[in-house]
């Protein structure tokens, strides 16, 4: 069974053999944590990549910085609520320590979304698809296998891992030197695309590139994680995962219908409806007595939400209690979310039903992705041939565009081909758009 001493290291990668001090007085390893990642670029890169719908116009609707704010305010009450559970449940543990669980959730959070490309989920299918299908530079002539597996089923979390514990050109060794608790609250998916791929992983994607399986390695070592394999590099979750992950699924289930309100494409009465579902008998109509005294709109259906998520958080809760023993023995292999019984189950499927129906097939959406698909593919096509066919002053300007923390000098393909991906799924949905303008020669800056 895991141990919570060795599951909430406050360890940090890259300086895990350095003497470790005492925590500050006014802010504990891990709010050191949260505190990093709140004041880093990629955190601030969000607030201009798309969530669900395109980013504001004159109505605004939420984009990965604010979904990242909200999962980490949720993420930090289910915290909080472990720990009072765990206070009894082993009292022989401190309570300083457990009582750390919601600031290291919370940091996971806020960093869940760091890996994910411009424009979306679709992002993400896309750069699979362009090493899947449009790849017209031979590359599986030049890297392994296993390798091309990262690319042709690119994945978010794998990245968000690989951007916050690579060393890139000229930063400090582990990254952003996090302490090993938040990095395996970090890992959905502690394993590699070829354990994936291979049928070694009980999990429905991967979490870590080729790149950072040494680290992956140390991470598990330092928590104390179970091998699931006996070949390949499988490992069970950390307890905190799971709890990060219903935070990210209460929110953005139930944030989209509020979007989708807000955009016209729910109306106020389908919106609450939805939510109404999660309640029955007399918790309902006291909810309803509260919202129908409001003659705003909005704000019934700001309540609605509210009451909503609290009460996604406690059946979580339940959930993870119930499965407790599976989860410290890492036997428990589903979301909370998808676990759910009763009056909750029914309303989120109903939920996510509306949301696949309707809201992520509106013609918002469908734009945004088709606008996305078309800019990322020539972005690839572009640098990548430039990296691999670098013999003219185009090419040889285009590939001054990367910052300077992505090196294209290493004898390895791969390596290199990561720095161009790094450099694309960083940007943000208006860098991207404006990148690709200009070297299409769409729009340019004349210089007077």
């Amino acid at each position: 069974m895991l141990n919570w001493n060795t599951l909430l290291s406050h360890k940090r990668l890259g300086f895990e053999h350095e003497i470790q001090t005492a925590n500050d007085v006014i802010r504990s390893d891990f709010q050191r944590d949260y505190d990093r990642l709140i004041f880093s670029s990629p955190f601030r890169r969000l607030q201009n990549k798309t969530q669900v719908f395109p980013l504001p116009g004159s109505i605004f609707v939420h984009n990965r910085l604010t979904h990242s704010l909200e999962v980490a305010s949720v993420g930090r009450s289910l915290g909080n609520l472990l720990s009072v559970g765990l206070c009894e449940k082993h009292p022989e543990i401190a309570r300083d320590t457990l009582f750390s669980i919601g600031s290291i959730i919370s940091a996971a959070c806020i960093a869940h979304d760091l890996g994910n490309p411009p424009f979306g989920h679709s992002g993400e299918q896309t750069i699979s698809h362009y090493f899947t299908l449009y790849d017209k530079n031979n590359l599986q002539n030049l890297i392994s296998e296993s390798q091309l597996a990262d690319f042709q089923n690119f994945e978010g979390n794998a990245n968000a891992f690989r951007l916050l514990t690579h060393q890139f050109t000229g930063r400090r060794k582990g990254g952003f030197a996090l302490t090993f608790a938040t990095l395996g609250t970090l890992l959905k998916y502690p394993c590699s695309s070829t354990d994936l791929k291979e049928g070694r992983s009980p999990y429905e994607k991967y979490g870590v590139f080729q790149s950072e399986l040494p680290i992956l390695e140390t991470v598990a070592h330092e928590l104390g994680l179970k091998k699931l394999s006996q070949t390949g590099n499988v490992y069970g979750r950390h307890p905190l995962v799971y709890l990060m992950e219903a935070a990210d699924d209460i929110c953005y289930q139930i944030v989209d219908l509020e979007d989708a309100y807000r955009l016209g494409i729910l109306t106020g009465e389908q919106t609450k409806n939805l939510m109404l579902a999660f309640f029955v008998g007399e918790e309902k109509q006291t909810i309803l007595t509260q919202i129908n005294v409001l003659s705003d709109e909005n704000e019934q259906i700001v309540i609605l939400r509210s009451r909503t998520i609290s009460r996604l958080v406690d059946e979580c809760m339940s959930v993870f209690w119930r499965n407790y023993d599976a989860i410290m023995n890492c036997d428990f292999h589903s979301s909370l979310t998808k676990q759910l019984t009763g009056v909750a189950k029914d309303a989120l499927c109903e939920v996510s039903t509306v949301a696949n129906n309707t809201i992520y097939n509106s013609r918002e959406v469908i734009e945004i992705q088709i606008a996305g698909h078309r800019i990322l593919t020539e972005l690839l096509t572009e640098f990548i041939g430039a990296m691999i066919h670098n013999n003219s002053l185009y090419t040889q300007q285009l590939l001054q565009l990367l910052p300077s923390q992505l090196s294209l000098n290493s004898s390895h393909v791969y390596d290199n081909l990561f720095s161009i991906v790094d450099f694309i799924s960083g940007m943000t949905d208006v860098y991207a758009l404006e990148i690709y303008r200009k070297i299409k020669g769409i729009s340019f800056s004349v210089i007077r």
